[in-house]
C-alpha cells in the first residue's frame, strides 16, 4: 500500500503541473459529476497567470520529462482515449530535451561496443539531436580503408529505471480507473498503458530498433520509391545503433524541397502509396511518418528513419483494411458493414443494416465534397462515435493504423492541398485484394487452411489425453467438496480490511496535499 501512496504522490505532482500550466481550462465540465466540476475550479486557482492558450498539455508534459513526452507522443496515436482535438495538439509535442554530456555519450559508446571509441569510430561528433530516449550523433568509421559518414544513436543513462518508474503509476491510475468507470474498461484503459510500456521497452533496446529497420529494409528491397538507411551491425548493441547517414531534404524542409526542384505532388503520392504497401502487403508499418522523420535521397526516393513505434498488421487486419477501403472508394457501405460483423469487431446482436447506415453517414460526405475539403479528421471522429455506438471495443493495433493514415494524409496535403487519399490509395488496395482476394488468393487461403486442418488433425491425440488427465485430476479434487479453511476464510478477512484501511489513509493524505498546495499558492 506504501507503493499506492508514491503512485499517488507522483500522479499529484503531475496534476499540479497540469493546473499550473492551464491544461483543465481546456476542460469542458458541463457533462462532468459535480465532484469532478468542483475539482477543476480548484484547479484553476493555480493556474499559471498569463498562460497562453495554445499546446498546453504539450508545455505541461515537457516540463514533466521524457516519460511524459513520451506518454503525449503515444496518445497522440490514441484519438479513441483523448479524443481528436487533443490528439491533434499532441502531433505537434516536440521530442526534443537538452543534449546530456559528450562525454558521457562517449563512455556509454565505449563501454556498450566493448572496445575504445577510438577503434570503433575515426571520428565521433557532438550531438545533432536529442530526444527523449536518445540522442543522435554523427561519426565516420574506416572498414578496410572504405570510410562511410554514419549516424550514431545512443541511449539516454538511466532512463530504462525512470521510464519504469513513471509507467507503474501510470498502470496504477488505469486500474483504479476500469474499476470504478465502464467507459474506462471499454476503452481498454489498461491495455493502453500496457502497450505503452511494451514499445518503451522495446525502444529501449536499440537492437529491436535495428531489426524493425532491417526489416522493413527486407520488404521494400523492390519499391522503388522508398528505402531505409542501413544498419552497421557491428557497431550496434543495446544502448548504441548506427547506421547510414541520411543527406537527403527532410520533408519538413519546404524551403529545400523548391531549391531542389522537386515534384511535390508527385512526392505525396509516393508518401501514401508507401505507407499502404507496408500496412497491406507487409503488415508491418512505421507507425510515427511526421515529416521529421521522411526525408528524400538525391534518386528521389522517400527515406524513413526512426523506427521506434512501429505497427504490425495480421492478415485478418489486412483484409479488413483492403475491404474497408475499397468499401469507402466504391460506396459500398454494405460490404463495409458486413466486414466489420465477419472480423467480430461489432457484436452480432447489433443490425448490420443499421451498422451499414451508421457507416454510409461517414461515407457519403467524402464523396459530395472535393477532396481539398475533406477533413480526415472530422472522418476519424464520426468513426469512432459510430464504432462506440454499436459497442465496438478498442482494437490498438487498428487506431494505430487510422491515426498514422491521418498523419500520412496530413503529409501528403502539405505538398499537395487537392490530393485525393482514395484515389491514390484504389490502386494499392486493388492489386492486394486481386492478388489475396481473387482466385489465386483463394487458392492459396484453401491449401493454408488444408495445411493447418492436417496438424490440428494429426495433434488430436494428445489433446485428447491432456483432457483425459485433466479430468481425472478435477473429479479427484472436487470428489470430497471444496473446503476453505476457517483460518484462510480469516485471513482474507483481515487482508481485505487492511486494504480497505490504506486506501482511506492514501485519499486522506492525497486530499491534505492538495489542499495544502492551493494554500501556499495563495
Amino acid at each position: 500500500m506504501i507503493s499506492a501512496v508514491t503512485h499517488m504522490v507522483r500522479l499529484l505532482r503531475a496534476g499540479f503541473v497540469f493546473a499550473r500550466e492551464g491544461v483543465f481550462g481546456v476542460v469542458d465540465p458541463t457533462p462532468l459529476p459535480p465532484q469532478a466540476q468542483l475539482a477543476i475550479r480548484l484547479a484553476r486557482l493555480i493556474e499559471r497567470p498569463g498562460v497562453k492558450s495554445g499546446a498546453r498539455l504539450s508545455r505541461a508534459l515537457t516540463r514533466l520529462g521524457p516519460t511524459y513526452v513520451k506518454l503525449g507522443q503515444f496518445l497522440a496515436t490514441r484519438p479513441d482515449v483523448v479524443g481528436v482535438a487533443l490528439a491533434r495538439d499532441l502531433e505537434s509535442l516536440q521530442d526534443r530535451l537538452p543534449a546530456f554530456p559528450q562525454a558521457e555519450a562517449e563512455s556509454t559508446v565505449a563501454t556498450s561496443l566493448e572496445r575504445p571509441l577510438a577503434q570503433a569510430f575515426v571520428s565521433f561528433g557532438p550531438s545533432v539531436a536529442a530526444a527523449s530516449i536518445a540522442q543522435v550523433h554523427r561519426a565516420e568509421t574506416d572498414t578496410n580503408g572504405v570510410r562511410k559518414t554514419v549516424a550514431v544513436k545512443i541511449l539516454r543513462p538511466n532512463i530504462a529505471a525512470r521510464f519504469r518508474r513513471d509507467l507503474k503509476s501510470f498502470l496504477f491510475i488505469a486500474h483504479k480507473a476500469e474499476r470504478f468507470s465502464a467507459e474506462a474498461r471499454r476503452l481498454r484503459l489498461v491495455e493502453v498503458f500496457e502497450t505503452l510500456a511494451r514499445s518503451v521497452a522495446m525502444e529501449m533496446d536499440l537492437r529491436l530498433e535495428a531489426a524493425a529497420m532491417s526489416e522493413i529494409a527486407e520488404n521494400t528491397r523492390q519499391d522503388p520509391d522508398f528505402r531505409t538507411p542501413m544498419v552497421d551491425w557491428d557497431r550496434t548493441s543495446h544502448s548504441v545503433l548506427t547506421m547510414e547517414w541520411i543527406d537527403g531534404i527532410a520533408l519538413n524542409d519546404h524551403t529545400g524541397l523548391e531549391k531542389a526542384n522537386v515534384d511535390l505532388p508527385d512526392l505525396g503520392r509516393k508518401v501514401i502509396q508507401s505507407f499502404l504497401r507496408h500496412a497491406l502487403r507487409d503488415g508491418f508499418f512505421h507507425a510515427d511518418m511526421h515529416p521529421g522523420n521522411l526525408f528524400i535521397d538525391p534518386e528521389g526516393r522517400l527515406v524513413a528513419v526512426d523506427f521506434g513505434i512501429m505497427g504490425r498488421l495480421g492478415p485478418k487486419e489486412r483484409r479488413f483494411l483492403a475491404e474497408i477501403l475499397l468499401g469507402f472508394i466504391t460506396r459500398d457501405y454494405r460490404r463495409v458493414a458486413e466486414v466489420h460483423f465477419e472480423a467480430g469487431y461489432v457484436p452480432s446482436h447489433h443490425s448490420v443494416e443499421n451498422f451499414a447506415q451508421a457507416i454510409r453517414a461517414i461515407g457519403e460526405p467524402i464523396h459530395n465534397r472535393t477532396a481539398e475539403e475533406i477533413s480526415m479528421a472530422r472522418l476519424l471522429t464520426l468513426l469512432l462515435e459510430v464504432t462506440g455506438l454499436f459497442d465496438m471495443r478498442t482494437r490498438p493495433e487498428l487506431i494505430l493504423l487510422q491515426k498514422t493514415m491521418v498523419v500520412v494524409e496530413g503529409v501528403a496535403r502539405s505538398f499537395d492541398p487537392k490530393l485525393d487519399i482514395w484515389t491514390t490509395a484504389e490502386p494499392v488496395v486493388r492489386e492486394w485484394i486481386e492478388r489475396n482476394l481473387g482466385p489465386v488468393g483463394r487458392i492459396s487461403s484453401a491449401a493454408q487452411g488444408a495445411g493447418e486442418l492436417s496438424r490440428i488433425l494429426s495433434g488430436l491425440p494428445a489433446i485428447a489425453a491432456r483432457s483425459v488427465a485433466a479430468l481425472e485430476q478435477f473429479e479427484t479434487a472436487t470428489r470430497n467438496g471444496l473446503v476453505l479453511a476457517p483460518e484462510t476464510v480469516e485471513a482474507i478477512g483481515r487482508a481485505e480490511a487492511r486494504r480497505n484501511r490504506w486506501s482511506t489513509v492514501a485519499l486522506w493524505i492525497i486530499a491534505l496535499s492538495f489542499l495544502g498546495i492551493l494554500w501556499s499558492i495563495r
